[in-house]
């Protein structure tokens, strides 16, 4: 068993609390993606499972260990840094055997493991190499190789592309996706970029001010937010929320009325709803143009609905130009309703 429990775990900074009595388990094999904005408490969450910090309270288990007080070398995992931590004065092959020599494996068992990871990261042409020869995705795969082939039941995965350009970030999150299929360890990985979130984990953790304020699946987590704050940082661009009061059965708000949720009469809401949900063509929002972006497969408009700005997918030969007035239609089904006062739905995530 290689799952992973945080139980009530809590650290703090001085004064300041990092982590919020977090409960969350990790499934034997399973990816798990902690994503944030910065300073929400994923990394500290990590290191707190590395054991490269202590925690304050609570309790941290790997399979059936608890692990809160055993020092990282002692925990069974790999953990693969954002800043590569490659040695530059090792070779490839050396580089990817470091943890192995630590451990005291017999040479045979060394050289089998490090070739058996350099062909799963495409690395045998490379392992003659130094690290300065190397390009960083290939030495971003040096650090995964070195990492895995340790056979640690868990992987640690700190920002690991936060480093790459755009294109190689796109190559190396189909890697690490293949990666994970084929070897199955339980991998734990942070990011603060919600489409590597989306397009790798097979569940997600969204942490705010040191907790986890929803856990689901990419899809899920996408199309039913629990909250303002999720519908906001996932998605790009983000789904646009709309003030409306509820007024028998319909949801009024400045320049459109809508059929709102049942029984919320007089309520003060938020109508949420995704850029690429919304319809141009005669509907319930009265809107104008402010700005066409052309961005190839699509174009992006900015349209004022009353006094607020929303996004809206278009076609790419889209007609609509700035300052048109139009009407757009929103998909009924694709709508989500948050408490204007709390931003949570109303509707509980399913």
């Amino acid at each position: 068993m290689s799952s992973v429990a945080f139980e009530s775990v809590r650290k703090t900074f001085g004064k300041t609390t990092a982590l919020k009595d977090v409960d969350l388990l990790v499934r034997d094999g399973e990816f798990m993606v902690l994503l944030g904005p910065s300073g929400c408490g994923k990394t500290t969450l990590l290191r707190c499972l590395a054991g490269l910090e202590r925690i304050d309270g609570g309790t941290v288990r790997i399979g059936d260990r608890d692990v809160s007080d055993l020092p990282p070398r002692d925990r069974h995992i790999a953990m693969v840094f954002q800043s590569y931590a490659v040695f530059p004065h090792m070779k490839v092959y050396d580089n990817i055997a470091f943890g192995l020599r630590m451990r005291n494996k017999p040479k045979a068992e060394v050289e089998r493991r490090v070739k058996e990871g350099a062909a799963l990261l495409q690395l045998e042409p490379y392992l003659d190499r130094y690290p300065a020869q190397l390009s960083g995705g290939q030495r971003q795969r040096v650090a995964v190789a070195r990492a895995i082939v340790t056979d640690a039941p868990v992987l640690l995965m700190d920002e690991p592309l936060s480093n790459l350009d755009a294109l190689l970030r796109l190559h190396a999150r189909a890697e690490l996706k293949r990666l994970h299929a084929e070897v199955k360890r339980t991998t734990v990985y942070v990011t603060h970029d919600q489409i590597e979130a989306l397009s790798m984990g097979d569940r997600i953790a969204v942490m705010r001010e040191g907790e986890i304020v929803q856990l689901d699946t990419p899809s899920a987590l996408y199309d039913r937010p629990a909250d303002v704050f999720v519908g906001s940082f996932i998605g790009s661009p983000p789904m646009n929320f709309l003030k409306a009061r509820a007024r028998n059965g319909t949801a009024v708000g400045d320049a459109f009325e809508v059929q709102g949720p049942p029984g919320m009469d007089g309520k003060e809401m938020l109508l949420g709803i995704r850029p690429e949900n919304i319809r141009i063509g005669e509907g319930p929002f009265r809107g104008r143009v402010l700005v066409v972006e052309p961005l190839g497969s699509h174009a992006l408009l900015t349209v004022m609905v009353g006094n607020e700005s929303i996004k809206v997918v278009a076609p790419a030969d889209t007609t609509v130009r700035a300052d048109e007035e139009l009407r757009l239609a929103p998909e009924p089904h694709k709508i989500r309703w948050m408490d204007a006062a709390s931003g949570k739905a109303l509707t509980a995530p399913h």
